[in-house]
């Protein structure tokens, strides 16, 4: 592991115990590798893990095209979930363990056997999948406002900080996940709606996409994790005293507030 590595992960590390944003890595390196960003997560989570912390899952991000054309990139990224993220639905959420937070409506994965990439197709997470359930994933960045470019995001764990899952466990062959439609609502008041196709046209597919990335890392999506699949729609800012619900068909709601 560099030194520049190390380096990196320490002041994002810095950044969320104090819950400070800091100027973006590519500012200070602008050739900074997407590979070394991801180093630069792993750094940062497998120190959190020789403390205790558990990984749960994974998260994947910049599903949607809107996404990828905003960071001028042609593929996702993602994160690691730990059971430090989690918050009960319904629950609450402290706007002060966070930095800038935005809320995102996505289903999330259960998985009952393992996928290792390469080659995973969506039938294969299909057939993976014990089941599938709402979720609200949480997004922040300890970039200051959120001025990120992919390196930037990547190495701050894919801008992940907590998340909630919800509604009713629902087996995959019960619904159709390229139809399944998501409403978001803050405050009681509809800010979203979203559909399964706008994650890479199958939430399915996303998945997949993750399994064969992260054998280049030589990890694979275990069985039990959560897999948060990408949002259905835009994030939407979180403020003290906002209450967020995503209604999903078929599989039921999530909420939080702050």
């Amino acid at each position: 592991m560099t030194n520049k590595i190390k380096q990196f992960a320490a002041l994002l590390a810095e950044a969320e115990m104090n819950r400070i944003g800091i100027s973006p890595i590519t500012a200070v390196d602008s050739e900074l590798s997407v590979k070394e960003a991801y180093h630069i997560q792993l750094e940062n989570i497998q120190n959190k893990v020789a403390q205790g912390q558990k990984i749960v899952g994974k998260k994947i991000g910049l599903t949607s095209l809107a996404m990828q054309n905003l960071l001028g990139v042609d593929e996702p990224d993602y994160g690691h979930l730990l059971d430090s993220m989690v918050v009960e639905n319904g629950g609450a959420l402290s706007i002060d363990r966070v930095l800038q937070p935005k809320v995102e409506g996505e289903i999330a994965f259960i998985l009952k056997k393992e996928l290792r990439g390469p080659n995973v197709t969506a039938l294969d997470v299909l057939q993976a999948t014990d089941y599938v359930v709402p979720a609200l994933e949480i997004v922040d960045s300890r970039i200051k406002d959120w001025k990120i470019k992919l390196q930037d995001t990547v190495a701050d764990n894919g801008s992940s900080s907590y998340f909630v899952l919800g509604g009713k466990p629902t087996k995959i062959e019960n619904i159709d996940l390229e139809l399944i439609g998501m409403v978001l609502t803050k405050n009681g008041e509809l800010v979203n709606t979203g559909v399964g196709a706008a994650a890479l046209g199958n939430p399915a597919n996303c998945v997949a996409w993750l399994a064969n990335r992260l054998a280049e890392f030589d990890i694979s999506l275990k069985e039990g994790e959560v897999i948060l699949s990408g949002a259905l729609s835009a994030a939407v800012v979180a403020q003290a005293g906002d209450t967020f619900t995503a209604r999903f068909a078929h599989i039921g709601q999530v909420s939080v507030h702050f």
